[in-house]
């Protein structure tokens, strides 16, 4: 009975439930084409780099048809000579090997919870 004799807070308090309602119903949406968005740029540079790798062996393979680089190919990868000539194997000295090394993850980063809002309304923790 006391929201009818104030019908300003009710229709204060309606008007906020509407406009959340409204504001949540428009962030879930604009999220996804933020998403989706990312999606296609990510596949269009995966595109552009699959071609400039077909590219580059493509040319390999047109290289390939000749003699030359069948020759070159043999004498780099199976040690191939010719008849008369001298192959010589030059080995690293032992220890010499570099380990492979792994670095520690990165720590977390702090950030306040107004950050993290704002990341959420604008889709930038999808990309991490």
């Amino acid at each position: 009975m006391t929201l009818l004799r104030r019908p300003g807070a009710a229709l204060a308090t309606l008007l906020i439930l509407l406009m959340g309602a409204a504001f949540l119903t428009q962030v879930v949406p604009y999220r996804q084409i933020i998403d989706t968005q990312r999606q296609v740029a990510s596949a269009r540079a995966e595109l552009a780099a699959l071609e400039s790798d077909n590219a580059v062996l493509q040319a390999d393979v047109t290289a390939l048809q000749t003699d030359q680089e069948i020759e070159k190919l043999a004498r780099e990868k199976l040690g191939y000579v010719r008849p008369g000539e001298t192959a010589y194997v030059v080995l690293d000295p032992p220890g010499t090997e570099e380990a492979d090394t792994v670095a520690p993850p990165a720590p977390p980063e702090d950030r306040t919870w107004v950050e993290s809002v704002w990341e959420f309304l604008t889709g930038a923790d999808l990309s991490s």
